[in-house]
């Protein structure tokens, strides 16, 4: 597969910094360093450096989420109860009025991925969706698997497969309705919502999440005042009329999509559909939930913490924690005074070799960006091990804070015989070809038969400063291995996030120490408590689903 970017878009800061080992200078001065692209087999434009803008280092504490979320997780703002209450109003104005709608005039993408564990969670919701159809003696709606739906790379992006949608459904549907694997839909009422929205209009619907700081995820977006623009939590569904599926496939052919970093996608669906103005905001619907507490929700979400029969054991997760000698005596002392008492084989791949660590030197000089040749040092040594047929491998930076315990839940949901490669899903260059690739600082997870095939084939470094994570991604990508996303992984901190979105999240990790207390931040997040284990029995309904 090969990306092409000529003439590219205007560098954006990256949305990973500072990486393990950055350049000191750098990060005290609150600068993101900039990250390169693989260049091998490549034409693309190189993000550039971006200022960093002030946070708050404190986790504002809210109410409490749902069964598995700890209590620092916040449930919605005021300023969003606001627009719902403002959203209601209206409807009760008589502006938005009932408009006939049958289910076939309604098309469910569900946001699939083709690894078994998700693709059969995407099949029972499919079912779900066609049962309850039949149930109301309507005509089935077309219920389709994002994975299915091309076998581009880039689709899992939604934007590209848009001009599909318009030419195939435009002429009898009236919506296209996204959600998530783990989202639950209540049929009769969705059909009730929707009908409240003229469908000949441009619509863009969905559960609205706002950042409440700047963030460098959103590229620092909306800096002024960040609240001011809505993005919809794709967890609660979110839909798209065929007007504006129309709109923006005029605006597709007349425009190619710029080939940069997909980030975060739901922020960026908005941004390209708001187009400075030129398009319609998100409109908050009271009814699209990520809570089952409301009576009046035409979705909700499934929040817990996958768990599909005993969790992984500890002997069979090897963690590698990337350092290097200048950061031994800062970042170190965290992970030991944190997760590293989870792990039962963890190893800190360094520079230097210091016993009381200890560390392993892998004879590959520090990099001040990437650290593709150290990574690849890892993945030989992990397999080349003969005595050691540990099923997965971990790494991190050591600046990752991470739960083993939770990850343990979580790959019970996969099978290490397949080639897995697991983490936050990010995307370069995908408008032209490109490839995914899971984001390095919030944890990368290797089964065996994964690292067993990269290996094999020629894929390599073209320099030990390559970005590892981008490389391991175009990797997998020539080899035919899609990436595993999973939103539990987190490449930034907390304050980076909306409390809303984590309100429904059983995080796995969170990453940098950037402005914030990390000891405070895993005690709030990631540690295990009793309550917490407590709370696993609350999944045997998730275990007999399956």
């Amino acid at each position: 597969k090969s990306a092409s970017g000529g003439g590219g878009p205007a560098p954006l800061p990256s949305a990973r910094a500072p990486p393990s080992c950055a350049p000191r200078a750098g990060r005290e001065a609150g600068r993101e360093p900039a990250r390169r692209p693989p260049r091998s087999r490549f034409s693309c434009s190189t993000p550039g450096g971006g200022t960093a803008v002030p946070v708050s280092a404190h986790l504002s504490a809210g109410r409490s989420g749902r069964a598995l979320a700890p209590e620092a997780f916040g449930l919605a703002s005021e300023d969003t109860k606001k627009e719902v209450k403002q959203s209601q109003d209206l409807e009760k104005s008589g502006i938005s009025r009932k408009n006939d709608l049958d289910l076939k005039e309604i098309v469910f993408v569900i946001q699939s991925q083709s690894n078994s564990f998700h693709a059969k969670r995407a099949e029972q919701l499919k079912k779900s969706i066609l049962k309850q159809a039949a149930d109301l003696t309507q005509e089935l709606p077309s219920v389709l698997l994002l994975h299915q739906l091309a076998k581009q790379e880039g689709a899992w992006t939604i934007l590209p497969l848009l001009p599909h949608f318009s030419v195939t459904y435009s002429r009898n549907s009236s919506w296209i309705f996204f959600c998530e694997e783990e989202t639950r839909i209540q049929i009769p009422k969705l059909l009730e919502t929707l009908s409240r929205y003229d469908p000949s209009k441009e619509w863009f619907l969905g559960k609205a999440l706002h950042d409440e700081e700047s963030t460098i995820i959103h590229h620092y977006a909306f800096s002024e005042n960040p609240t001011v623009f809505k993005y919809p939590d794709f967890a609660a569904g979110w839909a798209l009329s065929i007007p504006l599926v129309n709109k923006l496939t005029k605006r597709l052919k007349s425009e190619s999509l710029k080939s940069d970093f997909t980030i975060d996608l739901k922020h960026e669906i908005a941004l390209y559909i708001w187009d400075k103005g030129g398009g319609p905001p998100l409109t908050p619907v009271p009814e699209f939930c990520t809570d089952d507490v409301d009576f009046y929700c035409a979705t909700t979400f499934h929040s817990f913490l996958p768990l599909c029969g005993k969790p992984v054991k500890k002997e069979d997760i090897f963690v590698a924690v990337k350092t290097c000698k200048k950061f031994h005596g800062d970042r170190i002392p965290i992970v030991k005074q944190t997760w590293e008492s989870q792990a039962s084989l963890i190893e800190y791949y360094s520079d230097y070799t210091e016993n009381s660590i200890p560390t392993v030197d892998l004879g590959i000089p520090n990099t001040d960006r990437g650290h593709c040749g150290k990574t690849f040092a890892i993945l030989e040594r992990f397999l080349n091990r003969s005595q050691d047929k540990t099923a997965w491998l971990v790494i991190v930076d050591d600046d990752t804070l991470i739960s083993i315990s939770r990850l343990q839940h979580l790959l019970s949901c996969y099978d290490s015989d397949e080639p897995v490669f697991l983490g936050e899903r990010y995307g370069y260059g995908l408008g032209t070809g490109g490839y995914s690739y899971i984001t390095g600082g919030g944890g990368m997870v290797f089964s065996r038969e994964a690292i067993r095939r990269l290996l094999a084939s020629k894929c390599r470094c073209y320099s030990n400063d390559a970005p590892d994570d981008m490389v391991l991604g175009m990797c997998f990508s020539g080899l035919g291995i899609p990436v595993t996303h999973s939103p539990l992984f987190h490449q930034a901190r907390p304050v980076d996030y909306p409390k809303d979105y984590l309100s429904h999240q059983v995080p796995i990790s969170f990453h940098k120490h950037w402005n914030i207390d990390p000891v405070k931040v895993y005690f709030t997040w990631l540690a295990p408590t009793e309550e917490a284990k407590a709370r696993q029995d609350t999944q045997k309904g998730f275990r007999e689903e399956l």
